[in-house]
């Protein structure tokens, strides 16, 4: 029973990988991407093999219990990108518990975290080489620390399965997640600089975690090399512990879960009136800017966006500390202005098969256009001027603000128009609705890179006026410049806005069954 599941497991996954050669591709990516982060630190355990054994121990326990961890928390944000082998599924199957329980474990080292975090575990049995003890002593935590990575992320994923069945924690776990990635840079340097400076607190720390089950089986080989056998004997003991507790609460809840699996279904809600309808006029232009903006607040792939425009400051700002340029911040607004304009360019592609309900109802393309537009510029406009003027609160010449606004208004005005044009002609790949932003299905990546890379070329040839009109000021030190740009700026953005939404329109008039033919095939 336990070989059918893996092999169960492995059929997923090669039928998965058949359904499109991008997939394959993509998969071919993710592999080569692991292998060199696998290698470079496996490369840096078998070069702690010579380093002092105090250094390896305290390397090696601490990178193990911050596995364990990673292994507790981010299969339960990333539940719903890797549904193969749900426990759910086996419900109406008589499988015997313990088979089960064995099969879904091995099954969850099926996959590149999981064979990357047995290598980089294997690789600890070459820093421990020292003596066949030590090796013999990290051979054995390798495997109870893999083991124990891996039953625990199935207790976290089941334990909380009816959580991941709703559709708010899906969402609020998917934004959250989203967050550290787009902060890993400050992060990295944050946590690169605290250890420099805590040379004496980590290994404190490392030898209090080696007595907890979050560090015990990686401090096995480290205790064996310098001679602590009786402290290796008692932290085995730990280990073996902390693995059979784990198996046994997986246990416990895989039971109630094949017994009563959480229910996905939806909740009856009170209606809440019109929410956004009732604020704009009942014009085609109106209800289409509603139906857009109600997206914008309850769809977690368009939240994704707007989660990174309050931290762009951070990132900016930590930039700039690093490099001293703090010249850089003056950027904060255009950029911004770029990903809020750009970010409607897929906009029929989110729609999914949803975009029926604009060819049903007969709304004109122009009327389409611009109802889009209108529901990102209703926010976009204010944040755009806010974080154009923070810059200046904490320092930066206020002789440059009208050059920035003028830019601003014009990277974000053009690129609505050249987005309302780009979404109207091209579909690309996208989450599907209700699925993770995480989550892409397999689509032709060639034409999904061009069209996005293509059309940002246009955008900077589009602000190419603005743009030089900014690099004037600067070279000349004058004020002229930028009030030519304040000018400028707003008026030729919405003169190519207009012509954007016009030409968008007349061909999504042209190609609107095409393009619903298109996204029903993406799905």
């Amino acid at each position: 029973m336990v070989a059918h599941l893996l092999r169960l497991k492995l059929t997923l996954l090669r039928n998965s990988v058949r359904r499109s050669p991008w997939q394959l591709v993509g998969l071919g990516i993710g592999v080569l991407y692991a292998l060199g982060l696998v290698g470079l630190v496996f490369t840096g355990l078998l070069f702690l093999r010579g380093a002092d054994a105090d250094l390896a121990h305290t390397v090696v326990v601490l990178g193990g219990a911050a596995a364990l961890l990673g292994w507790a928390v981010i299969p339960v944000a990333a539940a719903a990108s890797d549904m193969t082998l749900d426990p759910a599924r086996f419900t109406t199957f008589a499988v015997p518990m313990p088979q089960l329980l064995a099969g879904l474990a091995l099954g969850g080292l099926i996959g590149i975290p999981g064979i990357a975090t047995t290598l980089v575990a294997l690789g600890t049995v070459g820093t421990w080489s020292r003596s066949l003890p030590a090796a013999g002593g990290a051979l054995v935590g390798a495997v109870l620390g893999v083991l124990s990575c891996v039953v625990l992320s199935k207790v976290a994923t089941t334990a909380t399965a009816g959580l991941a069945s709703s559709r708010r924690f899906k969402d609020a776990s998917a934004i959250i997640f989203l967050i550290p990635l787009i902060l890993m840079g400050p992060i990295v340097a944050g946590v690169s600089e605290g250890i420099a400076r805590s040379g004496d607190f980590l290994p404190a720390l490392a030898r209090t975690l080696s007595w907890t089950p979050a560090g015990a089986a990686w401090a096995l080989g480290g205790d064996m090399a310098m001679g602590n056998y009786g402290a290796a004997g008692l932290k085995f003991l730990i280990a073996v512990a902390t693995l059979a507790g784990l198996g046994f609460c997986w246990k416990l809840l895989l039971q109630r879960a094949l017994v009563t699996p959480p229910f996905a279904g939806t909740a009856k809600k009170k209606s809440g009136g019109l929410g956004f309808f009732r604020l704009f006029p009942a014009t085609p232009t109106g209800a289409v800017a509603a139906r857009s903006l109600s997206y914008w607040v309850r769809d977690p792939r368009y939240a994704g966006t707007l989660v990174v425009i309050p931290l762009l400051p951070v990132l900016l700002l930590f930039q700039a500390a690093q490099t001293g340029t703090y010249g850089l911040l003056l950027f904060i607004g255009p950029v911004t202005a770029f990903l809020l304009a750009w970010s409607i360019s897929t906009d029929v592609s989110y729609d999914n098969t949803a975009f029926a309900l604009h060819l049903a109802t007969g709304v004109r393309g122009v009327h389409d256009r611009l109802g889009r537009s209108v529901a990102c510029l209703a926010f976009a406009v204010p944040v755009v001027l806010a974080l154009c003027v923070l810059p200046f609160l904490f320092g930066a010449d206020w002789q440059l603000l009208p050059g920035v606004l003028g830019l601003s208004l014009g990277v974000l005005f053009s690129g609505m128009g050249l987005s309302s044009v780009v979404s109207a002609r091209y579909t690309v790949a996208v989450p599907l609705p209700g699925d993770s932003p995480f989550k892409k299905p397999p689509g032709n990546v060639a034409q999904t890179m061009a069209v996005q890379l293509g059309g940002m070329a246009v955008l900077l040839v589009l602000v190419a006026p603005e743009a030089a009109l900014m690099v004037a000021q600067f070279v000349t030190g004058s004020a002229v410049p930028g009030w030519i740009n304040l000018v400028l700026g707003p008026v030729l953005g919405l003169v190519l806005f207009t012509a954007g939404v016009r030409l968008g329109g007349k061909w999504l008039d042209a190609r609107g069954p095409e393009l619903l033919a298109e996204l029903a095939v993406n799905r």
